[in-house]
């Protein structure tokens, strides 16, 4: 039999593979080619937690002989054991052994401990937070749908579309391909027929839905209207819910809405399953908004998405201590931490009696590559149909300027990247980086955090430079140049996420210690005002001698 090769596996594939297989070992060897192959950091969780279960279900179903352990090392071993008969064989097994009175009251307290989880008790009565707390005012009191999909249907995978100026901006196609390549892989691992929902807000949007489809959509859901021109969070965020909620099953006292193009499988689903929002400023204001007020939760600046199955031991989600209960069809939502060069995967899951759905996030800019349209993709187009209430517009624009359309730093070859190590001379240092820029054939300028946010004074050539749409990082946009060049940029976790696939990393501090070098192919110990005008000299005449480079006063 061939070997299996994780390296021939999207994310959304490769959980189901690994469920098939029963061997620790065998996924030992599997995580060791994958550290040896691409090393995706998301993959090699996914291996080690398949590996992690299996052994742990392996120690429970191990025959144990309590004369060849420790008391602590016997506690430990009953863990996992809620038989009671098999927990009396131990007791046996022991008296016929050492006898030891301790590790027969441990056992013995297991058995205790196990008969009392499954008695028949009452169980507790659930207050809503108006009956528990009668003496406050409740905002989120009027939302039934908390108890109305108690038990409800979810599916697909819903993209909010964000456009400006009439056009989809990179980010919406990004999450459409993103979207298309998620559900595609979920409809082979659970045998499904879910789809790609686009949603559409604004005047005179329409055009774009053969684009949307062709970016991967299998429905495309719109709703114009001239009042909709600027985001507005109001009317944005109702007509989005109405959309969400469109076809679900009626509330007490309210007609069913007929949703022909969400039936499937004998009826019309609730809400969506999924839902993906750009971590843009307008993205942000809505998906928290929209989640708020579907009740349910938001993993926001995500870099990374995969859905699999995962376990889970958190009383609050299994409804009992001590007990584990396997979730499935979870998105996993990677977003990255404050502190150290470190992830955290963001799950939204349902507790015992409330459900938590869609399943929400907003992704950063730049996350994804973007799809190759497909024209001949088909999709169905579905007009959204809703009385917008005047109180929705209590904000009106009485006048505005329209400002430049600014620059776009990603999808560059090169990109040349300044950190707080231009503090001595602002001006010189954007100068210098300019001009190494212009020695490449598709470069660009960008820009750490602190640069954007420092109050940095710069003479007006260059000022036009220092602005937020050059920003690199985790509040910025991420870039996935051939080559990028850092300099005087310390390496901090919220800029790695912005530049962390770049294929080569060149970065020049005066700083042995600066964490960017941890994640740097090459290292210029230096300082940038002497290593800049050399590496542009060297561009011009295809040679370079670094060695003298002195060290100056940069970050």
């Amino acid at each position: 039999m061939a070997e299996f090769d994780p390296g021939e596996y999207e994310i959304a594939e490769l959980g189901p593979a690994l469920r098939e297989i029963e061997d620790a070992e065998e996924l030992e060897e599997i995580l060791a080619r994958e550290e040896a192959g691409e090393d995706r950091e998301n993959v090699k969780t996914l291996i080690e937690s398949r590996i992690e279960k299996l052994r742990e279900e392996a120690e429970v179903d191990e025959e144990i002989d309590p004369t060849e352990l420790t008391v602590a090392e016997l506690g430990n071993a009953i863990r996992g054991i809620d038989d009671p008969e098999r927990l009396g064989e131990l007791i046996a097994a022991e008296e016929a052994g050492e006898d030891r009175k301790s590790a027969k009251s441990l056992i013995q307290k297991r058995i205790d401990a196990v008969a009392e989880s499954d008695e028949d008790e009452e169980p507790e009565e659930r207050l809503s937070p108006e009956e528990k707390h009668p003496d406050l005012d409740h905002p989120t009191e009027d939302k039934q749908y908390v108890k109305a999909l108690s038990g409800g249907d979810y599916r697909d995978m819903w993209v909010y579309c964000e456009t400006q100026h009439g056009e989809l901006i990179d980010v919406s196609r990004e999450m459409l391909g993103k979207a298309r390549e998620l559900m595609d892989g979920y409809n082979e691992a659970y045998g499904e027929d879910e789809q790609v929902v686009a949603v559409l807000i604004g005047e005179d949007i329409a055009g774009l839905t053969d684009e949307v489809i062709a970016y991967g959509a299998d429905v495309v859901v719109v709703h114009e209207d001239p009042r909709l021109t600027r985001f507005l969070h109001k009317p944005y965020t109702e007509i989005f819910c109405d959309m969400a909620r469109w076809g679900a099953r009626p509330l007490e006292g309210e007609d069913a809405r007929e949703a022909e193009w969400r039936e499937r499988d004998g009826g019309q689903y609730d809400e969506p399953r999924y839902v993906l929002f750009p971590a843009t400023n307008n993205g942000r204001d809505l998906s928290a908004q929209v989640q708020g007020e579907l009740d349910s939760g938001l993993a926001s600046d995500c870099s990374d998405l995969y859905i699999t199955e995962t376990t889970i031991s958190n009383p609050a989600k299994t409804g009992k201590a001590g007990s584990k209960r396997e979730f499935e069809r979870v998105l996993h939502m990677k977003r990255p931490d404050f502190s150290g060069f470190e992830y955290s995967t963001i799950l939204c899951l349902d507790n015992p009696d409330r459900e938590f759905h869609p399943q929400g996030a907003s992704v950063i800019p730049g996350s994804f590559e973007l799809p190759e349209p497909d024209p001949e993709r088909e999709g169905e187009v579905v007009e959204h149909d809703l009385d917008l209430e005047e109180e929705w517009f209590r904000v009106s624009v009485t006048d505005h300027d329209v400002l430049d359309e600014g620059v776009d730093i990603t999808g560059h070859e090169v990109i040349v990247c300044i950190g707080r190590g231009i503090g001595d001379d602002p001006t010189k240092g954007i100068e210098l980086a300019l001009e190494l820029v212009d020695q490449f054939d598709d470069a660009a300028l960008g820009l750490t955090r602190g640069i954007v946010t420092a109050s940095y004074q710069v003479d007006g050539h260059v000022e036009q430079y220092v602005s937020e749409e050059r920003q690199i990082g985790e509040t910025g946009v991420v870039v996935e140049p051939e080559l990028y060049i850092a300099a005087g940029v310390s390496g901090a976790v919220q800029h790695k996420v912005g530049m962390d696939e770049s294929e080569t990393v060149v970065s020049i501090n005066t700083d042995d210690d600066a964490r960017i070098k941890d994640f740097s192919d090459y290292y210029i110990e230096g300082d940038l005002f002497e290593v800049l005008p050399r590496l542009t000299e060297a561009m011009k005449t295809g040679e370079i001698d670094l060695a003298a480079a002195p060290a100056g006063g940069d970050d």
